[in-house]
């Protein structure tokens, strides 16, 4: 599996902004869509949805988008990594 890259953002007047739960749900959906579109059997589509679903159900996705959402009120851009099933980090720009 590669590595997921979620980088949420504030709305602005310009730019539709979302957060991290959204964009997990977002590519989530666009994993399953994928998966059910393809003859052939996806190991790495798999292991992403499950990546994603992983994030979604665990109990520190909570306090990383709380985490997000402070950094990014304070103006700074955030990134979430996921490099697999429980592996997730926050970094701060």
């Amino acid at each position: 599996m590669g590595i997921i890259n979620l980088e949420p953002r504030y709305s602005t007047a310009e730019v539709p902004g979302k957060c991290l739960k959204c964009l997990a749900e977002q590519q989530l959906d666009s994993c399953l869509r994928q998966l059910l579109m393809e003859k052939a059997e996806s190991r790495e589509l798999k292991e992403r949805y499950a990546a994603l679903l992983s994030f979604l159900r665990s109990p520190e996705s909570k306090s990383l988008r709380d985490e997000a959402e402070k950094h990014l009120a304070d103006g700074k851009e955030v990134k979430l990594v996921i490099s697999g099933k429980g592996k997730y980090e926050i970094k701060v720009s």
